[in-house]
């Protein structure tokens, strides 16, 4: 029998992503994949749908969320909680917050973009129009699909190379130590997202685990999507140096040109001997 597959980072419509939970989940189980985690941006509102779906189809779906973070100079660190209490109305008051403010962002970018358009001759798009894309808050994939839908790119990249990186405007994050906390305190495990995302010089990466170790981070997403093999080894060894749990994730966010749930680069899968380890610090963290 082979091993399980897993996928530990999906996005659906409720942040940044083209699919419902459900849809995630009914295409996670078309690549044999066993185990996944919705850790949608800020957001924990697909998470009970995605496990609705997933007991139907005999797929685990773990509670999970992408936290948007500070840390030092360093802006728009993700942070993944997972085995998280999705429930707990004290965060997801936080949530709210945060999703009220992006909200007011994307309306501005959604302003900036139209204005582009309107100096290219261009008719705008139209509110409703972007909001049909998204199930919570609009974000900027959904504007790059609208933009997609109307001829004015000619592909995401292109979308986001064109207006949406021009005409964005910075969010707001959770500070480092607070994310971590508060994950903790909802009985989850804090892990950072695709940590090559901050840095590619090993030195600073290493420091920079170090000193989110000692703030209470749980594990690293060692395998993912944005490392590149040699990224890779390095963050598998320095995890197993300073004892942290490895995770594995596709950041799947049904957009991406040769990506797919349960996959990492050159094909490699994402294993299930990652779990046991993961449900165990989770289960701590609890008691």
């Amino acid at each position: 029998m082979l091993p399980m597959k897993i996928d530990l980072h999906i996005h659906s419509s409720y942040s940044d992503g083209a699919y419902t939970p459900a849809e995630l989940v009914v295409l996670a189980g078309k690549l044999d994949v066993g185990v996944i985690a919705i850790a949608d941006h800020d957001s924990v509102a697909g998470v009970e749908e995605a496990t609705a779906a997933g007991a139907i189809a005999d797929i685990e779906v773990l509670s999970a969320v992408e936290l948007s973070v500070q840390f030092d100079e360093w802006q728009d660190v993700h942070l993944l909680g997972y085995g998280i209490d999705y429930n707990d109305e004290k965060f997801l008051q936080s949530l709210e917050g945060f999703r009220q403010r992006r909200e007011g962002r994307n309306d501005e970018i959604l302003g900036r973009v139209n204005e582009r358009l309107h100096a290219e001759g261009r008719f705008p798009l139209d509110r409703n129009n972007v909001q049909a894309y998204a199930r919570d808050a609009v974000g900027r994939p959904h504007i790059a699909r609208a933009l997609l839908e109307q001829g004015y790119a000619d592909s995401v990249e292109d979308a986001f190379r064109r207006y949406l990186v021009p005409c964005n405007i910075p969010k707001s994050y959770w500070p480092m130590d607070g994310a971590i906390a508060e994950i903790h305190r909802i009985g989850g495990v804090a892990v950072l997202a695709h940590p090559t995302s901050i840095s590619k010089e090993t030195g600073t990466l290493g420091r920079i685990i170090t000193e989110l170790q000692q703030s209470g981070l749980d594990g690293i997403e060692v395998y993912n999507n944005m490392g590149w093999p040699l990224e890779i080894e390095f963050l598998r060894r320095t995890v197993e140096e300073c004892g942290l749990l490895v995770t594995a994730g596709s950041d799947f966010h049904g957009i991406e040109e040769g990506l797919e749930i349960g996959r990492g680069r050159e094909g490699m899968h994402f294993g299930s001997a990652l779990l046991a380890p993961l449900y165990e610090r989770i289960q701590r963290v609890r008691r």
